[in-house]
């Protein structure tokens, strides 16, 4: 039997040749316009900084954050992207992700239909990094990557996307940095204040009962200054009572059966049909204290809390049509040509037992961060610094099941979607119906339902100092520093059976647990039967904890202390043409290591404690170099060294072994506390034409070859000091299956980016303007190992942006576009564990409208009206088997539409 499954993945990419979707070409278009107009104005060139700030903005609105951003872009010595706010708490997004993943080469992952995590260049978010205000931050995630709605975009004054290295930029990624900044008060002109409100609606209405399609997003911001402007307050706060709703139907894999009467034909193995409810709450609140009592010196605390809570009631059906299920029968099959392969599209399927699931999934996030920064001018030549940081979270989890069903087969008319996979399912019992559904184990699971409870707590500490003075000649400057982290992050899993407590006998639900049943009529069910999840498990079932070998595996705790010395000059001369930049080096010593269990696959031993790591050192060259060419011409040139650390879920010293009763050897599998970073050397070439503080033309490449990448290998490991369970061996000396420093590959691409003003091409189209990105990318690695084709995970060939705008006389109007092609992404599967994916490429369109007034009584009022996801775009996966691909996931999330207001004073 030949079958497709989620495990499966894409071919790797065999070229880089361009093949423009009309968004692509309506970016190349948008670029050949900005690159041919005659129009130019001078400009005094900006001294770079050491790292780039956005700076107070005096007028607001969406050509003000874009100035901004693109100043930012021109003045830094490395090459970067940014975002800027329009306006005091006012980002042009909902969120910084989806702000973020506007920029040229950076594409968002949406999760239960929001943005995110982000890869930067084709490269998974585990080599990337992100840090707010400069410094490392916890996460809430089983890895180092940040969750990036644990920030509120009201709170984030602008961002910088670093993708070449910098020596003297600390915890810097494979990929790139993102340094996410908050608002500076005595940058500020004098007291600002800001208050937003908006209301929000799904167009997908309330899915289940208990929630509501309707929400609500709150903030505002105090900056002031005292003291004769040497002391200086911000103060942010933002709630999110945001509703989420979804529809999805999935896939257990496609197969031959032969009694669908094909011998040829695919048949979809199973259907998993349900409807999904979320409330979620957020609470962030941000505050500075920034003091500057002479020239001489300053100091500033920055603080930052966010507090998400997450509640999703999911409701569904799911059957099996597979060809292990003796008593299934086909009438009436009906095949069509997918892709070349014959695939059943409709058929009366008789002997399925559909379960239906009342699930509830609680998320509780916790994020702090503290810093303090000073710096001492101490001489004419030389300025101390030194920064203190703390970064802790807290995530804690429950995951809960819940089945019913009838007590005997039932059968089904389906037909289904040959794009989608959707079907329409007509079955012959009426499952909203409390007299046929009980409460019981009806897919023979040997269990009435299940729960888990994941936690995770990472803490972050670390203290900076460095020194920097003015030199005299080719090199303008010297920095030196040291930093040092010390990080501890723990997992902790604990899972219970839940049974009945009538001795697992099926129940009726009792009546004043049942609530409205919940529809699933955009599969052709009309409800099925809903209850109080909570109050059904609290007074019908009994937990008992689930003692399971694996479960031990989910524990552990990573330690890491890293200290890094870094040194770097910066350039200021004329080698033909005026160039800028720096070239530094970082010497980094790394110590590692875990503590965890190895157990007994066959549960006959007890776990064993374990602890190992391992330490190494690090040598990091950067060059950054910026050429002017003249008339606002300049191309940059990047050359380094870059790493980034294995995923801390790779570093766990859990594994699992036990000895083959067969071959009397030793086998397992497990994670790797020894492992080392993915190291790569990068090159970088742009070139930049600035036509004024608002249009630029911009094209880049890049190339980055991994010495080493991290995959699943089979190993020789001694087995002396594990459990055995009874089996004499041939030898302790056995093979583990576990992440391992193997070949690595490169990975390349070209981006083109632009923003134009209108009046640059026309003065009719003052106040009309747009922005647009696109970016190509070509991986040859392997992530699977050597001779596999699976595709690299986060690489996306293809990345589009495009945007256009108007605002004038207080009118304002924005559409965007982000666009990109399929990928290999990251998702939470069984036992909460990571798993691969493939999902399509998708395009979103979002638009706003707004009007602010400039004079008068309400002088400082903005009205806003914004629809998230206006083409109500789908989140699709694929699965795969070979060249062929079939559909495995079809979710719709709706689209979110918000109205609001904003009060600047």
């Amino acid at each position: 039997m030949k079958s497709t499954n989620q495990r499966g993945a894409s071919p790797a990419p065999t070229s880089v040749a361009f093949k423009l979707s009309p968004v692509a070409a309506g970016c190349a278009m948008l670029l050949s316009a900005i690159s041919g107009s005659a129009y130019a104005q001078d400009a005094t060139a900006g001294q770079a900084a050491d790292a780039p700030v956005i700076q107070t903005v005096k007028v607001s609105g969406i050509r003000r954050g874009i100035e901004d951003a693109i100043s930012v872009k021109k003045n830094s010595e490395s090459i970067v992207e940014a975002i800027s706010a329009e306006d005091i708490g006012k980002l042009p997004d909902v969120s910084i992700a989806e702000s973020l993943s506007r920029l040229p080469g950076v594409a968002a992952q949406r999760v239960a239909g929001r943005a995110q995590v982000l890869s930067i260049r084709g490269l998974a978010p585990d080599f990337s990094t992100t840090t707010l205000n400069g410094r490392e931050q916890a996460s809430t995630g089983d890895n180092r990557s940040v969750e990036y709605d644990q920030y509120p975009s009201e709170l984030i004054n602008g961002a910088v996307v670093y993708k070449t290295p910098d020596a003297s930029l600390v915890g810097q990624g494979l990929s790139g940095t993102v340094d996410l900044q908050t608002v500076r008060p005595l940058e500020f002109p004098g007291r600002t204040m800001a208050i937003n409100v908006r209301g929000e609606k799904n167009s997908l209405g309330k899915q289940n009962a208990g929630y509501h399609d309707k929400g609500y997003r709150l903030s505002g911001i105090y900056i002031d200054q005292f003291n004769n402007r040497t002391l200086g307050v911000a103060l942010g706060y933002a709630r999110l009572d945001s509703p989420g709703q979804y529809q999805k139907w999935s896939s257990w894999g496609y197969g031959f059966d032969p009694k669908t009467g094909s011998t040829t034909g695919l048949a979809n193995s199973g259907n998993e049909i349900d409807a999904g409810s979320t409330k979620q709450t957020r609470d962030g609140l941000m505050a500075v204290l920034q003091w500057k009592p002479t020239r001489d010196f300053q100091s500033m605390v920055d603080t930052y809390y966010s507090k998400f809570d997450s509640d999703t009631t999911i409701r569904g059906m799911q059957f099996g049509t597979g060809n292990w299920m003796k008593d299934l029968t086909y009438t009436n099959p009906v095949f069509g040509s997918y892709n070349g392969t014959q695939v059943l599209q409709s058929a009366t399927v008789g002997g399925i037992k559909p379960v239906l699931r009342n699930d509830l999934n609680t998320n509780r996030d916790k994020l702090f961060a503290i810093g303090w920064n000073n710096k001492l001018r101490m001489n004419e030549d030389w300025t101390g610094m030194a920064d203190f940081s703390y970064s802790k979270a807290d995530r804690q989890d429950m995951i809960l099941e819940t089945y019913a069903g009838a007590s005997g087969n039932d059968s089904a008319k389906i037909v289904r979607d040959n794009n989608t996979g959707l079907p329409q399912v007509t079955t012959g019992l009426n499952y909203a119906d409390p007299s046929i559904v009980k409460l019981s184990d009806s897919g023979g699971w040997g269990q009435d339902g299940y729960v888990k409870y994941p936690q995770v707590t990472d803490k972050l500490k670390s203290a900076r100092f460095s020194a920097k003075r003015g030199l005299d000649g080719m090199f303008s400057n010297l920095d030196v520093g040291v930093n040092f982290t010390k990080r501890d992050k723990t997992r902790q899993s604990a899972e219970m059976l839940v049974n009945l407590k009538n001795g697992r006998a099926p129940i009726g639900v009792p009546s004043n647990l049942i609530q409205d049943p919940t529809s699933l009529g955009f599969a052709g069910i009309p409800g099925i039967l809903s209850y109080d999840i909570m109050g059904a498990v609290n007074s019908l079932y009994t937990l008992t904890p689930k003692i399971h070998q694996d479960i031990y595996n989910k524990d552990w705790l990573v330690s890491e202390k890293v200290s890094t010395a870094y040194a770097k000059v910066g350039i200021d001369d004329t080698w033909g043409v005026p160039v800028k930049g720096n070239f530094g080096v970082q010497m980094i010593h790394t110590n590692q290591s875990s503590n965890a269990f190895n157990v007994d696959t066959n549960g006959l031993n007890k776990p064993k404690s374990v602890d190992e790591g391992t330490s190494y050192n690090d040598f990091l060259p950067s060059l950054n170099l910026n050429f002017d060419l003249g008339s606002e011409q300049h191309v940059r040139f990047g050359l380094g060294k870059t790493m980034a650390r294995p995923r801390l879920d790779q570093l766990r010293a859990s594994s699992s072994a036990s000895v083959d009763t067969t071959k009397l050897t030793w086998t397992g599998d497990g994670g790797n506390p020894k492992l080392k970073p993915w190291r790569a050397n990068a090159i970088d070439l742009t070139y930049e034409k600035y036509f004024d503080k608002s249009t630029y033309f911009s094209a880049a490449t890049f190339y980055k070859k991994l010495s080493t990448y991290i995959y699943d290998q089979i190993v020789p490991f001694d087995y002396t000091s594990y459990p055995n369970d009874g089996v004499t061996p041939k030898s302790n000396i056995g093979t583990l299956k576990q992440p391992a420093n193997g070949t690595g590959g490169s990975i390349k691409g070209v981006e083109l980016s632009g923003s134009i003003d209108g009046k640059v091409l026309w003065t009719g189209l003052d106040g009309f303007g747009a922005t647009g990105s696109i970016s190509r990318t070509k991986s040859e690695i392997a992530p699977d190992g050597p001779g596999t084709t699976g595709a690299l995970p986060g690489l996306s060939r293809t990345v589009s942006n495009v945007q256009f705008f108007y605002e004038k006389s207080g009118y304002s109007a924005r559409v965007t576009r982000s666009e990109r092609s399929n990928f290999r992404g990251e998702v939470t599967g069984f036992g909460a564990d990571r798993t691969f994916t493939d999902i399509k490429g998708a395009a979103q369109v979002d638009f706003q409208l707004g009007y602010e007034f400039k004079e008068g009584q309400y002088k400082g009022l903005s009205l806003l009206f914004q629809v998230i996801n206006a083409n109500d775009a789908a989140y699709q996966t694929t699965l795969s088997n070979g060249t062929l691909k079939v559909p495995g996931e079809y979710t719709k999330y709706g689209r979110t539409m918000l109205l609001g207001l904003n009060y600047k004073m």
